[in-house]
Formats: C-alpha cells, sequence, structure tokens
C-alpha cells in the first residue's frame, strides 16, 4: 500500500487524498466533511460505479443483487457486517440489477447474487452465490 491513497467520498463523490497511516482515525472528506467509511455498503448507479471502481486506489467489493430474490436477502445482513469488519481497507458496494440492468450486462452477471472484486478498474476475482460472513471475509481477503 502507498503512503497516500485516493479514496472517493460515498456522499458527495469527490476525491480525497488520504494517508494510509489515518485510515484508522476515520478519515473524513475534505469537501463535505462527512465519514469516507461508515461500516455500510454503498449503493451504487451507473452514473457513479465507474468513479469508485477506478479512481479510488482501495479494493471495491461489489454486491449483484435484486430486491426480489431471495438468497440475496438472506445474504444482505453478512455482508452488511462484512463492511464494518472489512472497510477501511476495502469498500463494500451494492449493485441492485433491476435498476442498473446495464452494468449486470456489462459484467455479464447471469445469477445473482454474485460478489465482484475489482481494483483499479479490473475485475480480480467473482463469486456467484449466497455466502456467509464468514464466507464473505474469507473470500474478500484471500483476492485482496
Amino acid at each position: 500500500m502507498t503512503d497516500t491513497l485516493h479514496i472517493v467520498c460515498p456522499h458527495c463523490r469527490s476525491i480525497n487524498r488520504v494517508p494510509a497511516a489515518r485510515f484508522a482515525e476515520r478519515p473524513t472528506c475534505g469537501q463535505c466533511h462527512a465519514p469516507l467509511f461508515t461500516g455500510h455498503p454503498i449503493a451504487l448507479s451507473g452514473a457513479d460505479f465507474d468513479l469508485h471502481a477506478q479512481r479510488a486506489e482501495i479494493p471495491l467489493v461489489v454486491d449483484f443483487w435484486a430486491p426480489w430474490c431471495g438468497p440475496c436477502r438472506m445474504m444482505a445482513p453478512a455482508y452488511e457486517q462484512a463492511a464494518q469488519m472489512l472497510e477501511p481497507h476495502v469498500r463494500l458496494a451494492k449493485v441492485n440489477t433491476e435498476e442498473e440492468q446495464a452494468l449486470a450486462a456489462r459484467f455479464g452477471i447471469v445469477s445473482i447474487p454474485t460478489l465482484v472484486v475489482l481494483r483499479g478498474g479490473r475485475e480480480l476475482a467473482r463469486q456467484p452465490g449466497a455466502l456467509g460472513l464468514q464466507e464473505i471475509v474469507r473470500w474478500v481477503r484471500g483476492k485482496i
């Protein structure tokens, strides 16, 4: 990890330079002053997906899901808890495939839930199917 990393604010979408040594201090956005990490997955739309996937210098884990999907709803609490365990070294996000069909098509999502790990805009790994908390954390840590 470099000394200073670019982190995208989940609230105002501005790009912040954060010293890696300050990650544990709950850094805030220089623009809107909101916390850069909240311990919760962020919802991404087509409009802000690439900003988070390509400009942030920490891995992005995306849960492609849909509201009607039973396994997606089953996995949601574990994914929420995983954000608390993995931040600030990883950003967790959710993409609703019903609302963001173009993103789902772009990533070739054929089953949900599907987790995808991205870094620098490149896909590093993907995992279809619902996972429990420990499985999510172990899988993500093994891929970054």
